[in-house]
Order: structure tokens, then sequence, then C-alpha cells
């Protein structure tokens, strides 16, 4: 190997830039294990999970109400209401057109159903004073509580009172969709009463906060304790007030949610206060499911569920066997190749790959942790696609290594003018894949953004392994003599490096010119 070479100045302390890198995986490896960030979270395709489609309720005459806005709307409640409960990597999405517009929900984990069934409900909050009030089953409508209809209530809808039977679970499915200013009747949740309730006074857009609260004064019950805007405040003392002298039941406030009385508590005095409390024998889950669904208002419209889909997690389980083994098939050939084409210089390759996927591992670790993120079979095929850019990086530098010993460099020169001249290429590439995948992940939805996001964050990994741990590397094997020297196995002898055949063509030129 030639050695005449103008000697360039080394770029940094490579040994100390080592020591840093290996110092911050250090730092995430421990703040993996103090966050207890032990497994990779994996999304509905590989873990399993439930996947639902909400079709809008319409009644005759209301085909109108489907618009674009009030569909995206809709969309925006449900994915805030999902987020709100911890669910990661769930998808909420419209598909369809015009009054065929559906939202299509899937959310990862055996907890899926639970948070479909709360996150479809429309969440439609009303505050009614009652008018009337019986047991649920049907009575004649000239007996008891029937026999004499309220003020305000029509013969007609007094006959339909009566006849209700709240012990029906059909009758107590709640619609969402009734008229505020309507005088309504409605069912208890447990169907033992019916109420006749009066218009509206307070409504759930004027809700300003719902948390969940412990009663520890009545043997440890659970409630929802919500706070009223200015206007919400002013309209609930208004009607409390208004209600607290009158006789039972007209002085209880019906708390409806959805078409369904939570409760209807009798008023003793007038609340000014601007908040209320919604009791019913709530467990802690259901108190603070029903929380973070009041918090974030009620749907537009109303919502059928279609087919509760489950997916297995069998099947995720053998999709993601499948996309492991085809990362790792992928890895081997690039590993390989690289041995085989490289030799010794291959094994820089090796090592680079090796701490590339512990940092992309770790990293995954912890940003499932911090921010929720799921791996799913997309996210995976973003992976393997960056591993060829990651060899594409490797390529790049070792031939403009070779490049500057075919010009005469050694190779401590070589390795550092050939930096120069193949990271800029190197910046370059990975820049583009970076920005092609951000604006694939903002523009996209559902899996492809995962496969956006891990397409980016390994291209970024490449970066950082390419400038923290390769180029160190290769200036800390340069001053090794089995690579210095040029041995048959470095990857780096004249042969390799195609120096001899240079030599042969020159002096075959310089034979035939003579």
């Amino acid at each position: 190997m030639s050695t005449t070479s103008k000697p360039v100045k080394s770029s940094g302390r490579p040994v100390r830039t080592l020591v840093i890198l290996a110092g911050a995986i250090v730092i995430l490896l421990a703040t993996a294990l103090i966050q207890g960030a032990t497994s990779v979270r994996l999304g509905l395709d590989l873990r399993g999970g439930t996947s639902v489609t909400l079709q809008p309720r319409l009644g005759v005459g209301e085909e109108g109400k489907v618009t674009t806005e009030a569909i995206d709307q809709a969309v925006s409640i449900i994915r805030q209401r999902v987020n709100s409960l911890g669910v990661a990597e769930s998808e909420v999405a419209a598909q369809g057109s015009g009054t065929n517009r559906q939202i299509v929900i899937s959310v990862p984990g055996e907890s899926g159903r639970r948070v479909i069934e709360l996150v479809g409900q429309t969440a439609e909050l009303r505050f009614r004073q009652v008018l009337a009030e019986s047991s649920g089953v049907p009575t004649l409508a000239g007996d008891g509580a029937a026999a004499t209809p309220p003020a305000g209530v029509s013969a007609e809808l007094n006959n339909l009172y009566a006849a209700l039977d709240c012990t029906n679970a059909e009758n107590r499915q709640g619609t969402g969709t009734d008229v505020a200013t309507d005088v309504i009747l409605a069912c208890s949740t447990d169907g033992g009463a019916k109420y006749i309730l009066a218009g509206a006074e307070v409504l759930g857009r004027q809700v300003s906060k719902a948390t969940a609260a412990l009663d520890t004064t009545t043997g440890g019950n659970w409630y929802v304790s919500l706070t009223f805007d200015g206007d919400g405040t002013k309209a609930f003392g208004e009607q409390t007030s208004r209600v607290v002298s009158l006789t039972a039941p007209q002085n209880q406030i019906a708390i409806v949610l959805d078409g369904l009385v939570v409760s209807a508590p009798r008023i003793n005095e007038a609340i000014r206060g601007g908040s209320a409390q919604i009791t019913g024998n709530f467990t802690q889950l259901e108190a603070q499911d029903l929380a973070n669904v009041l918090k974030y208002g009620s749907l537009p419209l109303a919502f059928d569920r279609g087919e509760v889909q489950q997916v297995s997690p069998t099947l995720g389980s053998d999709q993601l066997s499948a996309g492991l083994l085809a990362g790792a098939l992928g890895l081997g050939l690039v590993l390989l190749y690289s041995i085989l084409y490289y030799r010794g210089l291959g094994f820089v390759t090796v090592g680079s790959l090796t701490v590339a996927a512990g940092l992309i591992y770790l990293l995954v670790l912890l940003l499932g942790e911090w921010i929720g993120f799921t791996l799913t079979l997309a996210g995976i095929a973003g992976i393997i696609v960056a591993i060829g850019i990651t060899a594409d990086s490797f390529i790049v530098y070792f031939e403009r290594i070779r490049d500057e010993l075919r010009e005469g460099k050694s190779l401590r020169s070589a390795v550092e003018s050939g930096w120069i001249r193949a990271r800029r290429t190197i910046v370059v590439a990975d820049s583009v894949s970076i920005i092609a995948a951000v604006l694939l992940y903002f523009l996209a939805v559902g899996g492809v953004r995962g496969f956006a996001f891990t397409l980016g964050l390994t291209t970024l990994v490449d970066l950082i392994i390419i400038f923290a741990f390769t180029k160190p590397m290769m200036t800390v094997l340069s001053k090794v003599k089995f690579f210095a020297n040029g041995h048959p196995l470095s990857g780096l002898s004249n042969k390799s490096s195609g120096i001899e055949e240079k030599s042969t063509l020159q002096s075959t030129q310089t034979g035939l010119e003579a």
C-alpha cells in the first residue's frame, strides 16, 4: 500500500466521542429500567385488539345533519376521549361520503371493547327538572302518578309515560338526540324508575371541568364532580333557586346523560357556586371514564355501533414473527454482504448496526413510555427500509476511503479526507429521507404514520451512528497495523482498493507510449 500523502488533521477525539456515545446509551438504558419500560408496546395488528364502525343514527328528515364538519368534529372528540384514557396507537378515522360516512375506531389490547363502549357514546349531558316520577313498570293511565298529567304535560305524553316499561332493556338504550327544550320521557339507568322531565336549562357544553372524586363520608363511593362555566353557573343557580321551594318530585333536578337519568337528587337549597355532582354508585373506573367522556363535550351526532371485530393476539403474534423474520433476514444479508465485500472493514458495519439496533430499541421503549408510541407492522417495515439507508451510508464512506487510498494517501489521511468528501453525501441523503418521513407522517393516517415515524427515527439514528460511532471507530482502526498496513483480510489492501489494477494499467500505458 502506498503511503505517500499529505497528512490531514484528524477531526475531533475519536475515543472521547465513543465514550460519550456509550455513556448516552447507558443513560437511556438506566432510564428505561427506572421507568419500567422493559417491553415494546405493540399496536393493534401485532398485539390484537378491537375494531368497530360507528354509523350516524338518523331520524326522519335528519339526513342533512351528516355533514363533513359534523363527522370531523366527532372524530376529533372521539380521538380526545381515546387519548385521555391513555390508549396508545389507537386509530380514529372517517371513511365514506355523504350520509354513508362512518367513523372507524381501532383500539389495541384487551381493554379495547370497554374503550369503544365509552368513546362512541354521544355524552349529551342535560339538567332537567323532574315533573313526574314513578316505578319503572307500566301502569294504567288513570292510576297512581299517571292519574293527572303534571302542568305543561299533554294527555298524549302522559299516556305514553304510563305505558313506558323501563324494565325492558330496549327502552334504556338512550338516544342523545332529544331536543333540549322539549318535555321528554326518560328511564333511570337501572330501569327502576321512569320520569317526565321538563326542558333542559343547563347543558353539557356549559361544563368546563369534570373530575372523578371519592366521597369518604358515605362509605367510599365514587362520584363525578362538575364545574360550570359562567353561563352554566348562572343557569344552574336560577334552576335550583326556582325548584327548591316546590313539592316532590318537582323539587328534583334530573341529571340526564344520553337520554337516561343517571341521578335525580332533591334540591334542598339554591346552588350558586358553579358546581354539581353526579352520583350513582360508581366504581372508581366508571367515575373516571364518565369524567373523561364529559370533559371533551358531546358528539354532534348520535351513532349506532356496527359489528365489533376482535383481532386475535395469535394472529398478531404470527404477523410479528413474520415481520421480525423479514427484518432479521434483511439485516443478515446486509451484514453478510459487508463482510464478504469489505472483509475486516465489514465488522465496522456489524458494530455500527449493532449499536444502532440497540439505540433504536431503547428509543422505542422510552417513546412507548413517554408518548405512548406503539410498534405496528408498518413500523417494522419502516425500520427494515431504513436498514438499507444505513447500509448506503457505510458504503459511501468506505468507497470514499478507497478512493483516497488509490490517490496514494495513507490510511490515516484517507479516513479523514474520505470523511470530508462522504459526509455531505450522507447528510443530504439522510435529510431527504427524514423530510419525506415527516411529510408522510403529517399527511397520512393510520398505519402509514407508523411507517413514517420509524423510518424517520431510524434514519436519524443512522446519522448519529455514522458521526458518533463509525467515523471515530475508523479513526481508531486507521492506527492499527492490521488495517494500516493493508492486510489482505482488512478490506483495505492494495488489491481490495484497486491500487494494483491502477498500477498495472499505468505500466501498460507507459509501455505502449515507449
